[in-house]
């Protein structure tokens, strides 16, 4: 059986998912890989394009229809979260009703933004990695960042004004849900737990093998910096990525109570999982 299984060039998923890919482990299904930026899975996920994909945690709250969460492989934990930064030292209330940059409409990153605060109506949709040079040249006032960018901005003169995670995690008392890894529904429930077990064991894989998947995790990240990539790594993936666990599933649950209450998503009685 082949499926089409889509996640992003970011270093922790490519970590992920690089002895899966690659034959290092035994799966009873083949694989078909997409490579894309978060934002264009988020989409391609509301189009039910994919049997299988990485998408936001925001995303997943429009999509609990026709997708289910798989237990492995997903980014969730502390200390992780977007940040907001700028030029100037703003206070966050100053930033109401100006342009803020965000990484799509449907990442977490925009949801967390939205949750903070009402006032920040006025986004500019920008891939991740155009985010900072769009603050650095004034077009936006302020962008909220992910992914490598959260190491790098400060060689860009810029400040960070919030972290959403940390305002998540004093708020909630829970981690913070990035994004996870969705299987279709219509899978049936044995496929979709032996892509979940398959998932879980070309993890272990990479962590006894770290080594392995360098030149693949280089091919594909946005930063070249080995130090840069390797705190990405470290930062997401960890043992919320192995298993949710029932810490990580109630955090995912408090984000999506939270969101409908704000009529952010849409309300849904389906189970997380298959």
């Amino acid at each position: 059986m082949s499926l089409s299984l889509g996640y992003s060039p970011c270093p922790n998923d490519t970590f992920i998912f690089h002895a899966l890919t690659h034959g290092l482990i035994e799966a009873p299904f083949r694989l078909q890989v997409q490579h894309e930026d978060v934002e264009t899975l988020n989409q391609l996920a509301r189009k039910a394009t994919l049997d299988l994909t990485k998408v936001s945690y925001h995303a997943f709250g429009h999509l609990r229809d026709n997708y289910c969460l798989l237990r492995t492989g997903g980014a969730l934990g502390r200390g992780c979260g977007p940040l907001v930064v700028a030029k100037k030292p703003y206070e966050m209330t100053e930033l109401a009703d100006r342009l803020i940059a965000v990484p799509g409409e449907l990442t977490t990153a925009n949801l967390l933004l939205q949750l903070h605060a009402e006032g920040y109506h006025r986004v500019k949709v920008l891939s991740f990695e155009q985010i900072i040079p769009a603050v650095v040249r004034g077009e936006v006032a302020a962008g909220v960042i992910i992914h490598e960018s959260r190491f790098t901005y400060p060689d860009y003169g810029l400040v960070k004004l919030l972290d959403l995670g940390v305002w998540w995690e004093e708020k909630t008392g829970y981690p913070i849900p990035l994004g996870g890894i969705l299987a279709r529904r219509s899978l049936g429930k044995e496929l979709i737990d032996q892509v979940d077990e398959a998932i879980g064991r070309s993890l272990d894989y990479a962590w006894e093998h770290p080594q392995q998947a360098t030149e693949y995790i280089a091919s594909h990240a946005q930063e070249l910096d080995e130090a840069i990539v390797r705190q990405h790594i470290e930062l997401y993936v960890n043992s919320f990525s192995r298993d949710l666990g029932p810490e990580g599933v109630a955090a995912i649950e408090n984000l999506f109570a939270l969101a409908e209450q704000r009529g952010l998503i849409p309300s849904s009685n389906l189970s997380l999982f298959a």
